[in-house]
């Protein structure tokens, strides 16, 4: 158990280096976006390659963030039904769920769009907008994304038979504590430090 524990470990930190880093995206959109706003303005010039750009990045935010929200418990449960059985009852029923939903999903996407990206990419598809970008690397994004929710989602199930055997911790608390509380503490501490001196 203790080598499947190593390899949740390094997919975990596989997810939050991709989360992380994606994070940033969400700036270049909006630099592309108030860039293509203030030339429209100023210049009366625009291109639908800013707006596609956009749209781009955002399905990478959307699709490669996806293993991350799930290592950081962020995904949408169905708590008010399963938070009235035991916590050991819960993590069999998302064992079912990654199993048997998750994972099915997971192949059925990859399956699905593999074609489509390799008819895209060997026909170098274009967008019919003018000025349009080329397709093939947003339908990449999708079995990118999806590869690496299915990844997360092994590292979930480690961790759920883990926790039911005894060797792990709680896998369903989440891992990311609030970003504005830790500075906030982190500023008290320095105070209390200088106070101290």
């Amino acid at each position: 158990m203790q080598g499947l524990l190593s390899l949740s470990s390094v997919i975990d930190k596989l997810s939050y280096w991709v989360g992380r880093t994606v994070m940033w995206l969400v700036l270049l959109m909006v630099l592309i976006s108030a860039g293509n706003a203030i030339i429209r303005k100023l210049f009366n010039a625009s291109s639908n390659a800013y707006l596609e750009a956009q749209w781009y990045l955002f399905a990478a935010v959307f699709l490669l963030g996806a293993s991350y929200t799930m290592l950081q418990q962020g995904h949408v449960k169905i708590d008010v039904i399963i938070s009235r059985f035991s916590r050991p009852t819960q993590v069999k029923i998302e064992i079912f769920g990654i199993i048997f939903f998750l994972f099915p999903l997971v192949y059925f996407v990859i399956t699905e769009i593999f074609p489509i990206l390799t008819q895209a990419y060997n026909s170098r598809e274009m967008s019919e907008n003018a000025g349009g970008l080329i397709r093939w690397p947003v339908y990449a994004l999708v079995p990118i994304g999806f590869l690496l929710l299915g990844l997360q989602g092994i590292s979930e199930l480690i961790k759920r038979i883990g926790f039911l055997k005894g060797v792990c911790l709680d896998p369903g608390e989440t891992k990311d504590t609030n970003l504005e509380a830790d500075l906030a503490e982190h500023i008290q501490q320095q105070q209390l430090a200088q106070a101290q001196k």
